[in-house]
């Protein structure tokens, strides 16, 4: 990790007469994992569909790798890959073929057996969308989203859903785009998951941040505070017995 690449300042949306997002200022620093949290409605998403430049900026400023997001959406676009929580594919088209349409609308080319390779569906290349399960959608959502090789990668909530072998096999992928030189800004409403997979995470509420940090200094300073709660020293969990009876492969 080391230098700036999205700087969010005073970032502010309104519906209406309800203003959903509140002067949001926060730094990502290059290659990092940075979370997102917050409950329903803080105000995650619009922010994110904001410095996507999926929503129009009300105030405030956004720059990304240096380019202003609201004065040049178009290159924003170039630099960024989206995962959505739910996407939606066209049926009856093959996974190779929906890769090089999405790299098309980039105005790239690209290997789609080399893309699907990252996200291990190598074997699924002739196959639908509809005839993947849960886990195999999110990782070809995913694949769709590195097909203009992206230098930020947004992943909306990317393991919901999803059954404890795919969802740590999930967790290895993203771990192996940031370590090919990806930052990824990700939201999740899975407290593990953001503690184990993020190096900084921004917590939402009532469209503010109300705290910002590593996972281990937040949770430090909750118990600087006086924060107690019952011990229960445990070296396993159900989740880690699951995963050992059943396997860590994925099941597909």
């Amino acid at each position: 990790m080391g230098k700036i690449i999205l700087r969010v300042k005073d970032l502010e949306k309104t519906y209406g007469n309800t203003k959903v997002v509140k002067g949001v200022t926060f730094d990502v620093k290059r290659g990092e994992i940075f979370g997102i949290l917050g409950p329903n409605g803080a105000g995650k998403t619009t922010t994110l569909e904001m410095i996507e430049t999926m929503r129009p900026i009300d105030s405030g400023t956004a720059e990304l790798a240096g380019i202003d997001v609201a004065k040049k959406p178009q290159k924003i676009k170039q630099i960024i890959g989206v995962q959505p929580q739910t996407a939606a594919f066209e049926e009856k088209t093959k996974l190779t073929e929906l890769l090089a349409f999405f790299a098309s609308t980039y105005g790239r080319k690209v290997d789609p057996l080399e893309i699907l390779e990252q996200v291990q569906l190598t074997e699924k290349a002739s196959s639908y969308p509809e005839s993947l399960s849960g886990g195999q959608r999110q990782r070809f959502s995913i694949a769709t989203a590195l097909v203009n090789q992206p230098e930020v990668l947004f992943l909306d909530e990317p393991t919901t859903g999803l059954d404890p072998q795919s969802r740590r096999n999930l967790w290895d992928l993203i771990r192996r785009i940031r370590d090919s030189g990806v930052t990824i800004i990700l939201t999740t409403h899975y407290m593990e998951e953001a503690q184990i997979l993020c190096d900084r995470v921004a917590i939402m509420d009532d469209g503010k941040i109300i705290a910002l940090d590593t996972p281990k200094k937040l949770i430090a300073d909750l118990l600087s505070r006086g924060f107690t709660k019952e011990q229960q020293v445990e070296q396993a969990d159900l989740e880690d017995v699951f995963i050992d009876l059943t396997g860590k492969e994925l099941r597909e």
